[in-house]
């Protein structure tokens, strides 16, 4: 299944760009089989663009891998422009998540602000004749293993710090072939599957207007990265 609209390139998928087209070309991924391309592009994503709060989730990818850093969405745009630039077919799956799960990754005071249900997203690759769901490549191994170590009692389902998963010790986040999910159980509404980012956010909207957009860029990001960091580096 190689339909041309789950390849193309679009104003947030910009993997054209220079900065996207160097990153394959000097990590050699372009090399790889099916398997491995998969595999590079998403433990590259999960690992080396570290979780954390962005101005927008519209961010392009060349843009989110300026900064570095991302959550659920900006790395999912990020993750989605490698797949295509290598040749992968793959398509966004929107959603929203309850504000709850994300207590500890969140400073407690600033919850609040943040609507009650959060959009969220997951990306869809084709391989080996069906989709696969990714979504565990959003938070790097640092910042889920510091998590672990801190929550080492909690056994079983598990909701807080951003996850949410039917075991905190062992989440299924490693690319073997099969579905990732870090998030998952936190799922609330489902929008169904888009073409490409661009089409989802025209449609439903980003998280945050106004005041609290303008806050959230100047000042509440910081806060919320600074916070990931301390957790990170614990």
């Amino acid at each position: 299944m190689r339909e041309e609209k789950y390849l193309q390139a679009t104003s947030m998928l910009d993997f054209k760009a220079a900065p996207i087209r160097r990153l394959v070309e000097n990590r050699g991924w372009d090399r790889l089989n099916e398997y491995e391309k998969i595999g590079a592009a998403y433990d590259f994503v999960r690992n080396e663009i570290k979780f954390g709060s962005n101005a927008s989730d519209e961010l392009k990818a060349s843009d989110v891998l300026e900064d570095g850093y991302g959550q659920c969405n900006t790395k999912g745009t990020l993750l989605m422009a490698l797949l295509r630039m290598l040749g992968i077919p793959c398509r966004f799956h929107g959603f929203t998540i309850d504000n709850q799960l994300q207590k500890g990754a969140i400073p407690v005071y600033l919850i609040p602000l943040a609507p009650k249900y959060i959009l969220h997203s997951w990306v869809e690759v084709y391989y080996d004749g069906k989709w696969v769901d990714l979504e565990g490549f959003i938070l790097d191994k640092d910042y889920l293993t510091s998590v672990q170590k801190k929550e080492s009692h909690r056994l079983g389902p598990y909701k807080g710090y951003a996850i949410a998963t039917t075991c905190l010790m062992k989440p299924k986040v490693q690319w073997e072939g099969q579905s990732t999910y870090i998030q998952k159980e936190g799922v609330h509404d489902d929008f169904g599957v888009f073409n490409n980012p661009d089409e989802f956010y025209v449609k439903h909207g980003t998280n945050l207007s106004g005041i609290k957009l303008l806050l959230y860029k100047a000042f509440f990001r910081h806060l919320m990265n600074w916070n990931v960091n301390r957790i990170r580096e614990a």
